[in-house]
């Protein structure tokens, strides 16, 4: 069974501290297959491009096992363009061009091959489109894993409520979590949120790592320090991507999965910021990710045995 994975398909062009990349790959949908393709080879994308998107990125990742069935290519469009600067400290960044071209009519409809997949996961995109593919298919999915953004809070909040009734995962960050449920502090925005409807709720804090809740347990994950950010451009969306591709190999969402499964993520995201785009994630392999998987444990690794002294204090 597949992994189904719907969101965009773009170029970017970007500017950090450390440099500049002009129409590089990107878009939520590529750096979801790139991360999710690392522990899962049967991905079934979703997606819109114009006539200007290369066939070689796709071929790229059909050796990866991404099936293109389900991208849209419209011959005299073109492909949704983002360009944005980040600030010195990498956490804000500005948007100096969002050119939707070609999303603006993305109205996807799923081939009959995608409609009864193993996972799903759906990239930040409008909730009535979102809504639109969990109609489209012929059974629930074992896990269904939602992005969302601030933006659709503002603008589509009462269908974005609608559609967190029908997922299983939420994956936000601190303030997009502050916002939806009108709460400071994170863990009562968590209670707010799983009230929504997901079982299981993500925050991302960046450099501070994330945040898994569910039910009434909680699981806190570092982030990896790195000596340099090179680009976070789709560091996020690598994070969700790296998350449903390993529970979606494993086959098992129980608590303590997922709780791996969220270092997974981080682990593909520590790798993403290293260089523009989707190019670190294309130079990796299993044994580069093991190592980092291993030195995250390392990182998180708490020894009680430190604390027999402390049974005597009064």
């Amino acid at each position: 069974m597949s992994l189904l994975s719907v969101g965009t398909m773009a170029f970017d062009s970007i500017e950090t501290p450390f440099g500049k990349a002009e129409r590089i790959i990107g878009g939520s949908a590529m750096y979801v297959a790139w991360a999710a393709s690392h522990f899962y080879q049967n991905i079934n994308q979703v997606s819109i491009i114009g006539h200007d998107f290369p066939d070689s990125e796709m071929q790229e990742l059909s050796v990866k096992g991404v099936n293109f069935d389900g991208v849209e290519s419209v011959k005299d469009g073109k492909s949704f363009f983002w360009s944005g600067k980040y600030h010195e400290d990498m956490n804000s960044r500005d948007t100096l061009i969002t050119e939707l071209n070609v999303l603006e009519q993305f109205d996807p409809k799923l081939p009959e091959s995608y409609k009864t997949p193993k996972c799903l996961m759906l990239g930040n995109l409008a909730p009535a489109t979102q809504i639109s593919v969990l109609d489209q298919l012929n059974q629930k999915p074992g896990l269904v894993v939602l992005d969302t953004m601030n933006f659709w809070m503002d603008v589509a909040l009462g269908e974005l409520k609608t559609v967190l009734k029908r997922i299983d995962v939420l994956v936000i960050n601190d303030s997009e979590a502050r916002q939806l449920s009108g709460e400071k502090a994170l863990i009562k925005a968590a209670v707010k949120i799983q009230e929504m409807g997901p079982r299981s709720l993500i925050i991302k804090k960046g450099e501070h790592g994330a945040l898994l809740f569910e039910d009434d347990r909680v699981f806190s994950a570092p982030a990896m320090p790195l000596a340099e950010v090179f680009d976070p451009t789709g560091a996020g969306d690598v994070f969700a991507g790296g998350f449903v591709g390993y529970l979606a190999a494993t086959g098992d969402y129980s608590f303590e999965n997922k709780k791996t499964a969220v270092i997974a993520g981080s682990v593909l995201a520590s790798f993403c910021v290293e260089k523009f785009g989707v190019q670190r994630l294309k130079e990796i392999n299993q044994k580069d990710i093991m190592e980092r998987m291993v030195a995250f444990n390392d990182l998180a690794r708490f020894n009680s045995g430190i604390m027999p002294e402390l049974t005597g204090l009064s």
